[in-house]
């Protein structure tokens, strides 16, 4: 064999061996960052049981996500596959059925746990989007966990998650995130809220975009989605801004209902159009509204 060639097949040999290496250590200290304790003292919320609180939290958990993870039942679903052994991930079961991870939870458990992307046992949430509801007031948390706990008991099991070694190890390095890391625990929840169409109601709607779209909401790939989700638009008026293509809150709206844009071109599936759809008019309304008057950031600034 030619001596070139031959050293540069033992250089590529080694590099392979190297990246493994590097990836298997990455992917051990990712496992280990994910398994830390995290003390976070939290207070009870009341959970309320009248009817209108129930339908307050049928409304939040089909229009904030829930739903798009959980399913409508509670009982869970596969909400990410990727393919060729990417990352898959499975919600779990939150009914009160068997198989329930909130079988034994306590009022403090639901607030640590939604709020703040911790669970009892004080191990960060992986997967779970908690940003995008650290800021629901005590009663609207308070709702949302009354209505779950009285969905019908239905069969399920716990989360189901298949990580690649480059996640993990993304993970590891403070590149991709859980919620823990990225909720500033110190923030009181949202002071009692009036749904008057102002810019405080449509920014309390826009934290449910955090997760995806970034805590500035400008968008760019999201760290450690399948690579094959395309980037999350800028919602701000700045560069490559998604807004500029709707000159009205209706627009807007058809475009939530109907995963469209006005040129009838269709919108990422990854968008979770299910829970968008769900929004009451008043919601989209001021969720526009304040969307549109936001200050320009320039897109992939998250």
């Amino acid at each position: 064999m030619n001596p070139w060639i031959k050293r540069s097949l033992l250089s590529v040999v080694g590099l392979a061996a190297l990246g493994a290496a590097g990836l298997a250590l990455g992917a051990y200290l990712g496992d280990r960052k994910a398994a830390r304790r995290i003390e976070l003292p939290v207070a009870a919320v009341a959970i309320p049981g009248d009817a209108a609180a129930l339908e307050r939290g049928r409304y939040l958990f089909a229009s904030r996500g829930c739903a798009d993870c959980h399913g409508a039942s509670g009982v869970g679903k596969a909400f990410i596959d990727g393919a060729d052994g990417g990352l898959y991930a499975k919600a779990p079961n939150i009914s009160p059925g068997p198989g329930s991870v909130v079988a034994g939870y306590r009022n403090e458990d639901w607030v640590r746990t939604v709020r703040h992307g911790v669970k009892p046992d004080g191990r960060p949430l992986f997967i779970m989007p908690s940003e995008d509801y650290n800021r629901l007031t005590d009663a609207d948390l308070g709702a949302l966990v009354a209505y779950v706990k009285q969905l019908p008991p239905a069969a399920g099991e716990a989360a189901q998650w298949r990580v690649p070694a480059l996640v993990k190890t993304l993970y590891a390095a403070g590149v991709v995130k859980d919620a823990a890391e990225k909720i500033d625990h110190r923030l009181p929840p949202t002071p009692p809220l009036v749904e008057d169409g102002s810019a405080a109601h449509g920014a309390y709607v826009a934290n449910g975009c955090i997760g995806c779209h970034g805590a500035q909401l400008s968008g760019g790939k999201i760290p450690g989605a399948p690579p094959d989700w395309p980037a999350a638009a800028n919602l701000t008026s700045g560069s490559g801004s998604a807004l500029a293509r709707y000159a009205s809150a209706p627009q807007f709206i058809a475009m939530l209902r109907s995963g469209k844009r006005p040129d009838g071109s269709n919108v990422s599936p990854v968008m979770p159009f299910a829970s968008l759809a769900a929004l009451s008019d008043a919601d989209a309304t001021a969720l526009y509204g304040y969307l549109k008057g936001l200050a320009p950031v320039a897109a992939g600034n998250r």
